[in-house]
């Protein structure tokens, strides 16, 4: 099986390709090529075989996208993407790689006569617009309030119209926020909800920039590796026309947060985090989905965890091998 993984220099990139080359397999399948691209080449994996490609590539420039599919991938799993935050505050950047990259890889896909493959896409919750119900069922209608929601919810559509038309078999799995994401703060409008965890447990200071009182709903890098594995499973028959759907995760306030931080690691590590309010971020923020009505993914075998300790716990697992900084 050949696996095509854009965006894999992204941390899902990297924590999906480390999946991979440990388990050998996807499904009943056995993998035995890789190609990873993302705007930086991607660090070459040890350990897998000689099979294996890794290109900086930017997908909206022409032609690289076709050939990127030039040798037919079994499996494509479209990560790459312009997180929120920077997608605000760089229209252009935004749509080019968001939008126009994501075309330029399905009409790649398309204009190869017999060739369907499986094509999972990393969508978003911020494709939905307040204001909510109590809890947003997964066929909520898409009326994003920022830029990156705009343009993930035009993916949505093309996604399932290429499916409709049998161009590729694709599904397209809504994240929640990934949480605790390793690695250094990012761009994304979300990534104070893991700065103040990750950032505290490693020793340091963290900044919030909006209120405990903000809900938001959660999984892990760990949770989220597994919905993008599980989705290759499902046939088109068990996904139906509504190829788009919810992922399940933890709905909780930053409060809540903080409260499962000092009950997993200590009011010591809980004390590092600083309120410092940011404008852009809150009003980002204030648009985005805080429940979730996860029924169908979870009837069709998605799983995330039960509780945001347990997301802490998976945090110190994962990536501190078990040691907490006091």
């Amino acid at each position: 099986m050949h696996i095509l993984i854009t965006g894999a220099a992204g941390m899902i990139g990297r924590k999906l390709t480390e999946r991979l080359i440990i388990d050998r397999a996807l499904g009943a399948q056995l993998v035995d090529k890789l190609t990873l691209i993302d705007i930086v080449a991607p660090t070459r994996p040890v350990g897998f075989s000689d099979r294996v490609k890794t290109r900086a590539a930017d997908l909206a420039v022409l032609d690289v996208a076709k050939k990127a599919v030039s040798e037919r991938p079994d499996v494509i799993f479209h990560l790459a993407g312009v997180v929120s935050g920077e997608a605000e505050t760089n229209f252009e950047k935004g749509y080019r790689v968001n939008l126009d990259g994501t075309r330029a890889l399905l009409e790649a896909v398309r204009a190869i006569e017999g060739y369907t493959p499986k094509f999972v896409f990393t969508s978003s919750i911020a494709v939905f617009g307040a204001p909510f119900p109590p809890s947003i069922p997964d066929d909520f209608h898409l009326t994003p309030l920022t830029s990156y929601g705009t343009q993930k919810a035009i993916c949505e559509l093309l996604l399932a119209d290429y499916t409709r038309r049998g161009f590729l078999d694709g599904i397209g799995i809504r994240l929640p926020t990934i949480c605790v994401r390793p690695g250094k703060p990012n761009k994304a409008a979300s990534g104070f909800f893991s700065d103040i965890i990750r950032e505290p447990l490693a020793g340091q200071e963290a900044l919030l920039p909006v209120s405990e009182t903000v809900r938001h709903t959660h999984a892990s890098p760990r949770a989220a590796v597994g919905f993008l594995i599980h989705a290759t499973s499902l046939t088109r028959d068990q996904v139906g026309p509504r190829v788009n759907l919810s992922m399940p995760g933890v709905s909780c306030t930053v409060g809540e947060q903080i409260a499962a931080l000092r009950r997993v690691a200590g009011d010591k590590v809980a004390a590092r985090i600083r309120r410092e309010p940011d404008a852009l971020v809150e009003r980002i923020v204030s648009g985005w989905a805080e429940r979730l009505d996860a029924g169908r993914a979870r009837a069709l075998g998605f799983r995330a965890e039960d509780s945001f300790d347990d997301i802490i716990r998976a945090h110190i697992e994962d990536e501190l091998g078990g040691r907490i900084a006091n």
